[in-house]
């Protein structure tokens, strides 16, 4: 089977999704990549849903992709004396370190980091931005701080800081246990929550030593300062549109998800949107008209992937909100604007040999109207080459590394097949042929172009282009 559009689907797992019989019906309503959230996931569960998504892999015959999303630090103010206070705006709070309940003028913050961060003129935002305060001085042990707008305080309410870079690691030490097992387990990505420098990707990168893609969610403004180098050091970027839109004014949230899926498609890294983008359908059979514009408005960006969070975990509708999802960017990809868009954003190739392959590539495959382009990887590298191109000509990537392909499969427009590595050139032909016309992409007298590296099963060495014609068995034809 393959899906008709390129643009991928993520859905969450959760109360609502996780049996088999759920994942089997969310991949075929179509789910390409199942996320496991490490917030309400144990260990114990993480691997069974593993196992749950390898035997639907093994019945389905498709490589599925799994991303293990890690929580993350969880800043929470302490407890109140009475559980909440009332406030206005002008109300002086004091805010310390001192472990004592919460009073009418002071607050307990049971984070040391917060209080070394914080200097005067920065935003404290306590739930969701319900409460804003603005520190009017500041030391390393309290803060003394005003209260903008909000009417109430209460225990353990998220905390969010702007304006504030904490000298603490994205990686909790529920997150490093986290991270072990969910490599120990070969998840195919790693998510990082509330990254805010290069050096907290190069630190799970470092622990994680190619066993698993490195996904930097992006809901922090000081990621936003140094988002090249971010892009960089990461496999994959998610644009996590909920707390991004809590730390930084709401409005700048559209343009800023233009931004970062633009200098994605440029430096060539997948990018996910993630967040609300079916909210409604938590509890509804159908999604309002302004969630089906924002999913369509992902899908003519070009991004890689779009996913389900609520929807599918914990909705009432997973299925459904799958299926609609599938539906809306089915659709869109066969709008008379989509081709346009898609290519007038379209990135220079980087004058390497690999770029210039994947380029020609595609214009070949265009020029000629060839059924398929074909590209043997093995570490992933050509596939995603051959994708930032998005051509209109379907992309078989094929790998004998089972890894690889699930790893792929959060990649645009790419239908990964797991296949042996070819003996020779002649074999790589013939076997790209067989798999476009058993995969259904090509059938006899069509033509596909293959792309590979020579010698053959040299990692990062694309430097080669075939056209070849498929013969009424399946072969390649003369």
């Amino acid at each position: 089977m393959h899906r008709n559009r390129r643009t991928k689907i993520l859905a969450t797992l959760g109360p609502a999704s996780s049996s088999p019989e759920k994942i089997t019906e969310l991949f075929e309503a179509g789910a390409d990549v199942f996320r496991i959230n490490m917030s309400h996931s144990s260990h114990e569960l993480l691997n069974e849903l593993v196992n749950m998504i390898r035997d639907v892999e093994s019945k389905m015959g498709r490589p599925i992709g799994i991303l293990a999303d890690l929580q993350g630090p969880k800043l929470r103010l302490g407890d109140f004396k009475d559980d909440k206070i009332t406030v206005k705006p002008g109300d002086k709070i004091t805010l310390d370190l001192q472990d004592k309940p919460g009073t009418q003028t002071r607050i307990y913050v049971p984070h040391p980091e917060i209080i070394e961060g914080l200097e005067a003129g920065h935003r404290i935002l306590v739930d969701d931005g319900k409460v804003t305060l603005k520190v009017l001085e500041s030391t390393k042990k309290k803060a003394v701080a005003e209260v903008v707008s909000g009417t109430k305080l209460s225990s353990r309410k998220g905390v969010s800081l702007p304006d504030t870079e904490l000298g603490v690691s994205s990686l909790t030490p529920k997150d490093y246990k986290d991270l072990d097992a969910a490599l120990e387990a070969e998840v195919d990505w790693i998510a990082i929550s509330f990254v805010q420098r290069p050096e907290d990707v190069a630190e799970v990168r470092k622990i994680a030593k190619g066993r698993a893609g490195i996904l930097s969610k992006i809901e922090k403004p000081q990621a936003l300062t140094r988002l090249d180098d971010i892009i960089e050091l990461s496999d994959a970027i998610m644009v996590a549109r909920g707390d991004l839109g809590v730390e930084v004014p709401i409005e700048q949230v559209p343009g800023l998800q233009k931004q970062m899926t633009r200098a994605c498609r440029q430096a060539g890294k997948p990018v996910i949107v993630a967040t609300q983008m079916l909210e409604s359908m938590i509890t509804a059979p159908m999604p309002t008209r302004a969630e089906v514009s924002d999913v369509g408005t992902a899908v003519f960006e070009g991004a890689d992937a779009i996913m389900l969070s609520a929807e599918s975990a914990v909705g009432d509708y997973p299925i459904e909100a799958v299926a609609m999802m599938d539906k809306i960017a089915s659709q869109i990809e066969q709008d008379q604007n989509y081709k346009g868009i898609i290519d007038a954003q379209r990135s220079e190739p980087e004058p390497t040999s690999a770029d210039a392959i994947s380029l020609a590539a595609r214009q070949i495959a265009e020029t000629l109207s060839l059924s398929a382009i074909v590209c043997y990887t093995g570490s992933g590298t050509t596939g995603i080459r051959a994708a930032r191109e998005r051509p209109e000509t379907p992309i078989i990537a094929l790998s004998p590394v089972a890894r690889t392909a699930r790893r792929l499969s959060i990649v645009w427009g790419l239908h990964c097949v797991v296949t042996e590595d070819a003996s020779n050139l002649d074999d790589m032909v013939d076997r790209a042929c067989r798999i476009a016309a058993t995969e259904r992409f090509a059938k006899p007298g069509d033509r596909i172009i293959i792309s590979a590296g020579v010698p053959l099963g040299t990692p990062g060495a694309t430097n080669m282009l075939r056209i070849a014609f498929v013969a009424s068995d399946g072969q390649s034809g003369i």
